[in-house]
């Protein structure tokens, strides 16, 4: 498959040939951290470092004891919260790794002259207790009292024995003096949110993807459309390498625009085609800059001078900006489409619409549990919804469908048959189609043969006792339909079981814990036969997008059959032990949305920029055959692309650096396309401006990605310990060249990275990066691969879930309540809560819940009278029921993913679950609270400074 998917990619410490140097770390940041937009370049937090002389010992890996004096860390912010005396911590349940400190007492730190920090900032006078607002520049962040006196360690082998606490007892760091994600958000909404949001300036910093405004394209593409790690480049890879910080972009291309704002527009030059660069091939934008009285222009990219072709010709204004600039999207909008011409197409013909095939696994078990019914009964319904362009009456897309268990079973439907007709390929060795015409049909056309089909299938293998199923060959068949009919399309197929059958890509259980936190474990992320490789390869040259539902009881190898789904730009959804009843609205929901979701087929996507850096590396639902084309069989509104950029020259500080994303598509009316966006950032060579523009959700979306990608070729040890070390690099960085002169004992962070720690030890404790027994093999590989196409707003989310207390709703507004931060001691026994990451959704009850809310929500009268059973709230005609289903229909809304509701009664034993979700605290699987993380970042950083 391609390069990209599995190269081993060069440890950490090498810098790649022709990149200039920058360190190699594993691939792109992560993109889905929202903070601290505004400060000054010296804005920053500290935190406090044992006392003084105190010993940090750490023993390395090589068993030899490290060690170094100084105080222990004070977080510096710009207010200083001290801590009650005597505060205590207690030791932490688990090492986080290898390296452990015993920090001794803080030292109180404050940035405005109050002994124990550096010299005050002469800049900014603040007045006593009021919070850093969005048009301040805060100076550095005062951190309160010092980090606790913990045992800590950073993530290499996560798990560990409980940590012994030496000399007297110590000062526990207040988890409200340390940097709140809930804050930061809450900061950003206040400041911009319901505003607008014109894109008219270059490298400005965008609104938090959780912050609700609206946006207008002024010049450069929409937030929703792309997102970067720094909204300003070093201008030098020298200053890159220094800073560590990834320069990356995650682009969704096909991203939903809300219904306030202006869809893009499509430009048609006829049957000249889109105006590009004659050297470099960008196209037109707002970045060309016309010349000679608008005969020619210089391209922004290459700088290359074209002439205007005479048709496209137009005259200049006073300021040389050509008059009509505001009549074509082209010049004036950051993103717009072109109507492509037959160069654009296949064989230089016209693209048929695209189709979709309904591929349904009949064997026994399926049949049993009443899937195969469920399937057929909504497919009735849901055809009539087929996606289709505004102005159709109906839609274009054409549809087929097979079933199958050890052989193959393809279904003629006809218009003009009385009844559907079956035809077996049991073959499955050399797949071929045996029906041309009457297998792909328009629905509105074969209706009544179609709905016959659906009503005959189930009874048709009531009777089966096949429990073996091919996998592989389904693919291959629903390729050779789409291939012969010469057209895109997706595959829908429903499966439920390894693939056993005598049959290409055959596979067995491989699942073996003994391969956790060895060199080996890594196979387990690699498919286990090569043939999977070749046939996404194929399905993504055939324009054939594969989505999955898979309803397992047991392990599947997720690693095996998402391949494909995974190269080709599909989805893979998973129904673990799926139960009619309790399962069938999730399965549903996201069947549906999914058949509705507005996608780009056949597609190539190329990134262009100006000269001096260039894009290295591309993290997604994709395939790449060579270094530059990005390519997706199909691409919806919910895949992203996050790609990686380095130097390959000094950049220009006036002229910036400049990204053009171009999708070429076909259309789900069949018609060719290209989707333009544009962007503008500025460069500096001053580090302090690039951290004044980073955008943490963007940071960590990248930096997800490239672990996730690293961990197919590297120990998941090497990858954490790459993680924690890139990170400390990052802030070492800031301390040294962007603060004010302060005591080694404070721990800085830069006012726009200041929650980087809490998203980063969320990320080190996710399941993918964590090898534990009781951590399913499959559920990793699935979380892993879903990761690697989300956006910016759904890694946001996923490694820092949303928690609302619902127990004070206010029944008269419409506001939903503010979110509170995701640690335990949050919660309260009296209490109702909402937590949701995107994939799962809790209800968490208190055991002193007030009877009237219980009432309320589950018409019972009493804690004890609750079923956890249920996976939906009953319909009830209460203002409290209503209003809180319409909050978790809000939180639904926003995200691809159906999730399914779980009740959790607190000191019940499914309460275990629910806490993996507070990822501020320590994890049962071994890793630390974010308060002991700080703890250990900031001992990596005063290592590197020293």
């Amino acid at each position: 498959m391609s390069q990209q998917g599995y190269c081993a990619a060069p440890p950490y410490s090498q810098s790649q040939p022709r990149t200039g140097g920058f360190p190699t770390s594993f691939g792109p940041p992560n993109p889905s951290l929202h903070y601290g937009h505004y400060g000054d370049p010296n804005s920053s937090y500290a935190v406090p470092q044992p006392g003084p002389g105190a010993t940090l010992s750490s023993h390395t890996s090589s068993g030899h004891p490290a060690s170094f004096q100084g105080p222990q860390p004070t977080l510096l912010t710009q207010q200083q919260m001290a801590l009650p005396p005597g505060s205590q911590v207690p030791p932490p349940a688990n090492n986080f790794s290898g390296l452990s400190a015993q920090p001794s007492l803080p030292t109180m730190a404050r940035q405005d002259g109050i002994p124990g920090s550096g010299p005050p900032n002469p800049n900014l006078q603040q007045l006593p207790g009021q919070p850093p607002g969005p048009g301040y520049h805060p100076q550095q962040a005062n951190y309160g009292p010092q980090m606790a006196g913990s045992q800590l360690s950073y993530p290499g082998a996560f798990p560990g024995g409980p940590a012994q606490l030496s000399g007297p007892q110590q000062k526990k760091l207040d988890p409200d003096s340390i940097p709140s994600p809930i804050q930061v958000i809450e900061n950003d909404k206040a400041s911009r949110g319901g505003q607008i949001y014109a894109t008219n300036t270059r490298g400005q910093v965008p609104p938090l993807v959780t912050t609700d405004c609206v946006i207008q394209d002024q010049g450069h593409a929409s937030p929703r459309y792309i997102r970067c790690t720094t909204y300003c480049f070093p201008s030098s890879s020298d200053m890159a390498k220094q800073a560590h910080i990834p320069l990356a972009a995650v682009i969704q291309p096909f991203a939903v625009v809300p219904q306030n704002e202006t869809p893009l527009y499509v430009v048609n030059h006829g049957e000249t085609g889109p105006i590009r660069c004659n050297r470099c091939k960008a196209y037109m934008c707002p970045f060309m800059q016309f010349t000679e009285g608008g005969r020619r222009y210089q391209c922004g990219f290459c700088n290359c001078v074209n002439d205007v072709p005479p048709f496209f010709f137009q005259h200049l204004d006073h300021i040389g900006r050509r008059v009509d600039h505001y009549e074509r999207p082209e010049l004036s909008l950051g993103s717009y489409e072109y109507v492509a011409t037959l160069d654009y197409c296949r064989n230089n013909k016209p693209p048929n619409p695209p189709a979709y095939i309904f591929m349904i696994d009949v064997s026994y078990r399926n049949i049993n549990s009443g899937l195969v019914k469920l399937i057929c009964e909504e497919l009735k319904t849901l055809l009539d919804k087929l996606p289709r362009e505004e102005q159709e009456e109906s839609s274009a897309i054409r549809v087929g469908f097979v079933t199958y268990n050890k052989v193959l079973h393809f279904f003629n439907v006809k218009s003009n048959l009385a009844q559907p007709q079956m035809m077996v390929v049991s073959d499955v060795r050399e797949v071929f189609v045996p029906l041309l015409d009457g297998f792909l049909v328009n629905f509105q056309e074969s209706r009544s043969v179609v709905n016959n089909l659906l009503d005959q299938i189930p009874e048709m293998f009531a009777d089966t006792n096949e429990s073996e199923t091919i996998f592989a060959p389904v693919i291959q068949a629903g390729m050779e339909a789409l291939k012969a009919a010469e057209c895109a399309g997706k595959l829908f197929i429903f499966h439920s079981s390894l693939p056993t059958a005598e049959a290409p890509g055959k596979l067995r259980n491989r699942d073996d814990k003994k391969l956790l936190n060895t060199d080996k474990e890594k196979t387990l992320f690699q498919p286990q036969v090569n043939y999977y490789e070749t046939l996404a390869r194929d399905c993504v040259a055939n324009s054939c997008c594969v989505n999955l539902f898979l309803f397992p009881n047991q392990y599947v190898d997720i690693a095996s059959l998402g391949l494909v789904t995974m190269y080709t730009g599909g989805t893979l959804y998973k129904y673990n032990n799926f139960q009619l009843n309790s399962d069938s609205p999730q399965f549903l929901t996201d069947l549906r949305k999914d058949i509705e979701k507005k996608t780009g087929f056949d597609a190539i996507m190329r990134v262009r920029t100006s000269t001096g850096f260039r894009a290295t590396d591309f993290f997604g639902a994709i395939y790449m055959n060579n270094t530059t084309d990005v390519e997706m069989a199909a691409v919806d509104c919910d895949k992203a692309v996050t790609v990686e950029f380095k130097h390959d020259d000094k950049l220009n500080e006036d002229s910036g650096a400049l990204i053009q994303c171009a999708v070429l598509y076909t259309s789900i009316s069949g018609q060719r396309r290209l989707r333009i966006h544009n962007i503008g950032l500025n460069c500096s060579s001053q580090l302090a401006d690039v951290y004044k523009t980073c955008e943490t959700d963007a940071l960590i979306n990248f930096l997800a990605k490239s672990a996730f990608k690293a961990i197919l070729s590297q120990p998941l040890k090497t990858v954490r310990e790459i993680l924690v070390n890139q990170m400390a690099h990052m802030l070492a960085c800031y301390r040294k060249n962007c603060a004010s002169p302060s005591a080694v004992s404070q721990l800085i962070l830069p006012d726009a990275m200041k929650v980087l720690p809490v998203y980063m030890n969320s990320l080190l404790k996710s399941c993918v990066l964590v090898g534990r027994p009781e951590i399913p093999t499959d559920e990793r590989a699935y979380h892993r691969q879903l990761v690697m196409a989300m956006g910016v707003a759904d890694t946001q989310l996923f490694f820092y879930p949303q928690l609302l207390p619902i127990h004070s709703l206010d029944l008269k507004s419409d506001a939903v309540p503010a979110a509170i931060r995701c640690s335990e001691e949050r919660l309260s026994e009296g209490g109702a809560f909402i937590l949701a990451n995107g994939l799962s959704m809790f209800l968490w009850l208190g055991v002193s819940t007030p009877p009237e809310l219980i009432q309320g929500l589950f018409n019972v009268p009493s804690f004890a009278h609750i079923s956890t059973e249920a996976t939906l709230l009953p319909d009830l005609d209460n203002p409290y029921s209503k209003k809180v289903k319409s909050i978790m229909e809000h939180i639904q809304s926003q995200k691809p993913y159906t999730m399914k509701l779980m009740i959790v009664k607190q000191r019940e034993q499914p309460e275990m679950l629910f806490h993996q979700f507070l990822v501020e605290d320590k994890s049962i699987y071994g890793g630390a609270s974010y308060v002991d993380f700080l703890c250990c970042v900031h001992k990596e950083i005063c290592q590197l400074l020293n």
